[in-house]
């Protein structure tokens, strides 16, 4: 028998703006009840469609501030427009220990932080299929002047240079298949052979195995 690791494994979804990755992992929640989302704390206003403690815990930039004294995140990142955000410590843990795996939708800044503490992370890089599909899809949103959309392409492009810390990558042309690609990359990880904790033979299994290597020793004394 195979005994594998029981705690749940830590898994890293990121990808550049408008690739899809939130689309991506709400399919992948809805699809697997083991799998689980880690709601990260920001600084920035609450939109009007958001709400609290489902999309994010929402701090002023003092509170978010405390918390980084106290040692209450995994990661955090001031990013664009000077918000932060970060990823609570206690509730991952809890989590990861209670078997569940949990996947935090992270940028490349909270990935480079939390590699150094889990090196075992499952690391997962979504891509739009091109940066003109970028373009129209930012465009679509209409939430966005030029001046906005030529950082978001800044930043974008800086996110596809830091490609190489990541195990996987997964271009997004079409969200289902994506996310087949994404169940197969978890599945193979629960095989690794790195995971065992203990190898053991049943008893069956032990008898099978000791009548087999006594058969083989008897026609070998038959040859001699």
């Amino acid at each position: 028998m195979i005994k594998t690791r029981t705690q749940g494994d830590l898994i890293i979804i990121s990808g550049t703006t408008c690739a899809g990755k939130g689309t991506v992992i709400k399919k992948l929640l809805e699809k697997n009840d083991n799998l689980t989302l880690s709601i990260s704390y920001t600084s920035r206003p609450k939109r009007e469609n958001e709400i609290e403690g489902v999309d994010y815990y929402f701090v002023t930039k003092e509170e978010f501030e405390e918390k980084i004294k106290n040692g209450d995140f995994l990661e955090y990142a001031r990013v664009q427009y000077g918000a932060y955000y970060g990823t609570p410590k206690k509730e991952v843990i809890d989590l990861l220990n209670s078997g569940k795996d949990c996947i935090l939708e992270i940028d490349v800044q909270g990935v480079k932080q939390i590699k150094k503490l889990y090196p075992e992370t499952i690391l997962i890089f979504i891509m739009a299929p091109s940066m003109n599909e970028v373009k129209k899809r930012i465009k679509a949103r209409g939430m966005e002047n030029n001046e906005q959309i030529i950082e978001r392409f800044k930043v974008a492009y800086n996110e596809i240079n830091e490609i190489n810390n990541y195990n996987y990558v997964v271009v997004n042309d079409n969200v289902d298949a994506a996310v087949k690609k994404v169940e197969a990359i978890l599945i193979s990880e629960k095989l690794r052979v790195d995971r065992i904790e203990e190898l053991s033979v049943e008893n069956e299994e032990e008898i099978i195995h000791e009548f087999l290597v006594d058969k083989e020793f008897n026609n070998e004394k038959n040859y001699l």
